[in-house]
């Protein structure tokens, strides 16, 4: 799969949501994030009545009669990151295996990180997907890791601990034969991760075992893809019976090419791409770069310094913003793409 060219839009599907302006924990929309693509436990999902998704389902149209598919899921797994003060800490002989990094206000503040996370399905025929599902089982496993603050001097100023709970899912695959030579392609993802079901369970604590901002990448060999925005005549009919819940199949790569899907909890036109202006992931597409870096740069001294402290990925968008040129800031103000004669009779 020829991803060179998607790669920013689907780490911008990725992020979608992982952290809005104003950047800073204390910010009351990111003390509720991931509202794209989360994949909660089954049990979770099943306290809420439903309402919280725990599988997800893209379905779409394959041509080529010796086509082979390729599937790629993609989300997000979090990091619970908690501080210890100094008078709480054991002695550093006592923490085995912890790293050390120096600054007293590095990412001094409790907050919900996330590592990326890919599952990939080898290629398989979809003749062969015909004939049975294909049950793709995925596993990452618990983690914790501890981290020593010290000071110049080599004192020890505090204790980062990050912990991450397993996450358990399956792919699953499956094709139905249209036609000579056509084929309905369906991939469901599924969080399928055991929760301890003696006690309730928040929001917060089930996000640790979701699958968050949960998407999939299809590619095809020897085949190509059918767009379900612009079906051919011929097939329209099947291209409107294909049924995406909670996620939805658009092409990708360059404008034309029909080999690779990005089926997106956001609803995206065939094609999307990254505007060449941008200088870097913002994790908020609700809004423009241009607001965005101007907002950045009016925050205050103490704002800038919460923003640094709550995240690495917001560190680095605060950093590239203030080092921004002033020439490629003006180039955010407005670009005329191409112009399109207007139809006859258009007002």
């Amino acid at each position: 799969m020829k991803t060179q060219l998607i790669d920013a839009i689907a780490n911008a599907v990725l992020y979608e949501g992982y952290m809005l302006y104003p950047y800073r924990r204390s910010s009351v929309k990111n003390r509720q994030r991931f509202n794209f693509g989360v994949l909660y436990p089954p049990s979770y999902s099943e306290v809420q009545l439903g309402s919280e998704a725990w599988s997800m389902q893209t379905e779409c149209i394959v041509q080529g009669d010796a086509a082979a598919i390729e599937v790629r899921a993609r989300f997000l797994k979090l990091v619970a990151r908690t501080v210890r003060a100094v008078n709480e800490l054991p002695s550093a002989d006592m923490v085995p295996n912890a790293e050390s990094s120096f600054g007293p206000d590095r990412e001094s503040t409790p907050w919900q990180e996330a590592i990326e996370c890919e599952v990939n399905v080898p290629v398989r025929y979809l003749n062969t997907l015909t004939a049975g599902p294909l049950d793709w089982a995925f596993s990452f496993p618990a983690k914790e890791e501890t981290e020593l603050v010290r000071d110049d001097t080599g004192r020890t100023m505090k204790m980062i601990d990050r912990k991450q709970q397993s996450v358990h899912g399956t792919v699953e695959i499956s094709a139905t034969r249209l036609a000579e030579g056509s084929f309905k392609l369906q991939v469901r993802v599924k969080n399928a991760t055991p929760l301890n079901d003696s006690a309730p369970t928040s929001r917060d604590s089930a996000l640790m075992s979701s699958l968050v901002s949960a998407h999939t990448l299809l590619g095809v060999v020897d085949g190509q893809f059918v767009s379900l925005l612009e079906p051919p005549d011929d097939l329209k009919q099947i291209a409107s019976s294909c049924q995406n819940i909670g996620t939805w199949p658009v092409l990708v790569g360059a404008e034309g090419e029909r080999d690779t899907m990005l089926s997106s909890p956001i609803i995206l036109y065939d094609y999307p791409q990254i505007a060449p202006e941008s200088p870097g992931d913002l994790f908020d597409g609700t809004e423009i770069d241009e607001i965005l870096a101007l907002r950045i740069m009016t925050m205050t001294d103490e704002e800038k310094r919460e923003m640094r402290n709550t995240d690495e990925r917001a560190r680095r968008i605060l950093d590239r913003t203030e080092s921004l040129p002033m020439e490629r800031l003006a180039k955010l103000h407005g670009t005329l793409r191409e112009l399109r004669p207007l139809k006859e009779g258009m007002p």
